[in-house]
């Protein structure tokens, strides 16, 4: 590097030490001074790689693709190099100033752009060669730039003095012989243009120079050494040789710029087809030209042989991950993706795939143009990565989209679904329309989802969904079903149980023939009702058969559990029933026990008729098929006074003692005839008491009727009284106190309620009398002396019909209160007995 002053006027964004702008010691007029340079490589072969980015910013060479171009220049040491560059492209490249002598003024390789020429184009100062600097011997820094020169180039100016043409040892020999050597190192699918500069031009046409030039060039090709492959290979397809020749800039510094500037104009478009460069088969894209430099300088510093088609692959690849993996960054640093991301982790967001394909063909359509002019298959394969890459990228948001989709589906299907229900819309019809507008929903959810760049395939979570659907509508459709079971099963119960018990408790022949018509009834009209409602479901006919069945099992079953819950109080049952016919009459009036009534045929009726419940409570009779349980059970436990009862009762065999009912299946038994024989036995023992009971008012009531006493009696008292009944009629006062004693006696009776008393039994009507008699004794004393203490009033005139009427009335009031007394000492044994007899 040299150290003297630099100009920074527009190096703000470059670091001192990698790019520096010169001032020529050599003032041009037409020099840009914001063109900026740098040293490439240095004097011992290191590249300077951030020099060389930062060059490629400030002339934004990444955004050129393909329309650049790249010119070098190779000569002798002190030949004018850079001082032609300066002029020709407007550099600032170091000039050597003649009056200090001749000498190295260019160490390595610089580079710069050139000023005001389209396309970009990148101009190379390379180090002389045949500089005593280095040395006779020291010539691989000239080879190594040499070959790098011709392998990153597309037009190289070679520099040489008009005087050295066709001398045999001339500077230019050495250099065209290096040049050659190093292409034949390079497997290069395009020409170079090597463009020869002759330099101080003398009075000789250039038409004259030329072909001597060409002619020392071929010779030069000729005697270099060449591998098989290329021994036969002419020049014209390794480069193209263009010749141009400059006046002295010393001596004719006009003519040399007019001139300088005329060649300029040839590298304006050069790469345009017919221009300097117009052979661009194997350039490498701007955006990859620092890596492919740093690399090609690496292969020839190794010394080995440089492959330009692979290492144009190589570059490619490299170049064309590092921008993929820029655009994959952009895109997962993007502030638009990032919020698409988290807002689709929360709800599902409208027109995801819209946002995300744009999102994503922002970034592809930047790889492609910023990838386009490298190798076609490396750049696809890389898109592919790259697209690969942001797929992955993108696919868990794509399937939370999916997943709030069918979400968002399903509990709007179920919404959708539990109305139609309740509107009254048929099941199947309902499951079907709901099922067809939701899929179509999330199908068109999914269109709207679907991202542009995949075919991704959302069949999984539409299976997902038609499965969660399809599960939805069989857990209602089971719901709905099991309502409907328990409904009509609700009905079926409501319909039986009541009157199976009511029926039951009648306990008559008919009993299980009404029973059986009704439930034959009842479950043709449930299962009648029941299919209309299941209709709708459009069920298999297996499975309606199974459903229609189970209701018809399950109207059975209510019968039988009937049967059985009314078999296990058929104890209850009897004795109520055997208290009701006893008790009661045939207009159902409690029976009053008079001494008329026949106890022991009401017994046997009573018991016969709980005896036939027993009998209907024995089996389940639900098929029309008879049986003897009743004859069985009549002869032996009620018809065993007869005399072929007791002749059976004499053998061995008691068609009771057995656990099973002949002719009757064990599953339709609910009382075995063992059974039957116990409950039979406390049967007979619970209601002897009521039997007894009755009996006993039976007797009590005859006793309490019947004062007279026997005929003989009576017969005795008139013989032997007779003399007594005489004296009476001969003395009447003996009447008259008979009847005053007849009449007190009848006050009394009246007054105690004698009759009543006794009613209870002999010793209570004692007890009860011996308190009240001395009472009532003294009470009728006093009214007497009441009514003798009145004083007497003045008589009217008595009517002796009303006396007579009078006298009547009151014997017939007597009467009366006797007969009432009578009655309600009847009604108080009747409701005195009841409870005993219940």
């Amino acid at each position: 590097m040299l150290d003297r002053p630099l100009s920074v006027s527009s190096f703000s964004t470059f670091p001192e030490d990698d790019l520096r702008l010169y001032e020529s010691r050599t003032p041009l007029a037409e020099m840009d001074e914001s063109c900026c340079s740098t040293q490439l490589i240095d004097g011992d072969g290191v590249f300077n790689i951030s020099g060389m980015e930062n060059l490629m910013k400030a002339v934004k060479l990444a955004e050129c693709g393909l329309s650049y171009a790249v010119v070098s220049i190779m000569g002798p040491q002190s030949s004018g190099k850079s001082t032609l560059l300066n002029h020709l492209f407007r550099t600032n490249f170091t000039e050597m100033d003649a009056f200090r002598g001749r000498s190295q003024t260019t160490k390595g390789i610089w580079l710069a752009k050139a000023a005001d020429i389209e396309p970009c184009t990148l101009v190379m100062d390379l180090e002389g060669t045949d500089g005593r600097e280095r040395g006779e011997d020291d010539t691989a820094f000239e080879k190594q730039s040499a070959l790098f020169a011709l392998a990153v180039s597309d037009i190289v100016l070679i520099n040489m003095w008009c005087h050295d043409i066709g001398r045999e040892q001339a500077a230019n020999k050495p250099l065209l012989k290096t040049v050659f050597q190093v292409m034949m190192r390079l497997f290069c699918p395009r020409k170079t243009t090597l463009l020869f500069v002759i330099r101080d031009k003398t009075k000789t046409p250039l038409e004259n120079l030329e072909p001597v030039l060409r002619e020392d060039i071929q010779k030069i090709w000729d005697a270099v050494s060449k591998p098989q492959a290329h021994k036969d290979t002419p020049l014209s397809d390794f480069f193209n040789v263009e010749v141009v020749a400059l006046s002295s800039y010393e001596e004719k510094e006009e003519l040399f710029k007019e001139q300088v500037a005329s060649l300029r104009q040839r590298f304006y478009h050069s790469i345009s087809p017919g221009g300097l460069a117009g052979d661009r088969r194997g350039v490498v894209p701007a955006s990859g030209f620092s890596f492919s430099a740093q690399q090609i300088w690496r292969v020839i510093k190794d010394n080995k042989d440089l492959d330009l088609p692979a290492h144009k692959i190589m570059v490619a690849t490299v170049r064309c991950e590092e921008i993929a993996n820029e655009k994959l960054a952009h895109v997962t640093a993007d502030e638009d993706w990032q919020q698409l991301e988290e807002a689709v982790q929360h709800d599902a967001v409208p027109g995801f795939g819209r946002k995300l394909s744009s999102i994503l063909d922002k970034c592809l359509s930047e790889y492609d143009m910023e990838a386009f002019y490298f190798d076609e298959g490396v750049r696809t394969a890389k898109r592919q990565q790259l697209e690969s890459s942001l797929l992955q990228l993108v696919n868990p948001a794509y399937q939370s989209m999916l997943g709030h989709l069918r979400t968002k589906t399903l509990d709007a299907f179920k919404q959708a679904f539990d109305k139609a229900l309740e509107s009254g819309e048929g099941f199947a019809i309902a499951a079907q329309d709901c099922t067809q507008a939701f899929m179509a929903k999330f199908d068109k959810g999914c269109e709207d989802a679907a991202i542009q760049q995949a075919k991704w395939d959302p069949s999984k979570v539409q299976e997902k969904l038609r499965r969660d659907i399809e599960t939805h509508i069989s857990s209602v459709c089971a719901t709905k079903l099991s309502e409907l079971s328990t409904q009509y099963e609700g009905e079926l119960t409501k319909a039986l149980a009541e009157p199976v018990e009511a029926l039951l408790d009648a306990a008559s022949n008919d009993t299980w023939p009404a029973i059986r018509k009704l439930l034959q009834r009842e479950t043709k009209a449930a299962i009648s009702a029941y299919a209309s409602a299941l209709s709708s479901f459009e069920l298999d006919q297996a499975t309606l058969d199974k459903m229609l069945s189970k209701l018809e099992v399950y109207a059975r079953n209510v019968v039988e559990s009937k049967a059985k819950e009314e078999a296990g109080r058929v104890l209850i049952r009897m004795k109520d029933r055997f208290s009701m016919l006893f008790s009661r009459d045939a207009d159902s009036m409690p029976r009053i026990w008079t001494g008329k009534e026949d106890i022991r045929a009401i017994t046997k009726f009573a018991r016969s008729e709980s005896l036939k419940l027993l009998s209907v409570m024995a089996a389940i009779r639900l098929e029309d098929v008879s049986d003897n349980i009743e004859k069985t059970l009549s002869l032996a436990l009620v018809d065993t006074t007869s005399s072929g009862a007791k002749a059976r009762s004499m053998q061995s065999f008691d068609p009771l003692a057995s656990n099973s009912w002949e002719e009757v299946p064990a599953e339709k038994t609910l009382i075995t005839p063992v059974q039957c024989k116990s409950l039979w036995r406390q049967f007979n023992t619970e209601t002897e008491y009521t039997v007894t009971q009755a009996i006993s008012a039976q007797e009590a009531h005859k006793r309490n009727n019947n004062w007279l006493p026997p005929p003989w009696a009576i017969a005795a008292i008139a013989v032997l009284g007779f003399n007594e009944f005489m004296t009476l009629l001969r003395n009447p006062l003996y009447v008259a106190v008979i009847f005053v004693v007849f009449l007190v006696g009848k006050a009394l009776w009246v007054q105690l309620d004698i009759s009543g008393e006794f009613r209870n039994g002999a010793l209570p009507g004692i007890l009860s009398l011996s308190t009240k008699f001395l009472p009532t004794v003294m009470n009728i004393l006093k009214k007497l002396a009441d009514e003798g203490q009145r004083p007497a009033a003045p008589e009217p005139r008595r009517n002796p019909d009303h006396d007579s009427k009078s006298f009547r009335n009151g014997v017939h009031s007597n009467t009366t209160s006797v007969a009432s007394s009578n009655i309600t000492s009847s009604e108080s044994e009747v409701e005195c007995s009841s409870p005993s007899t219940q």
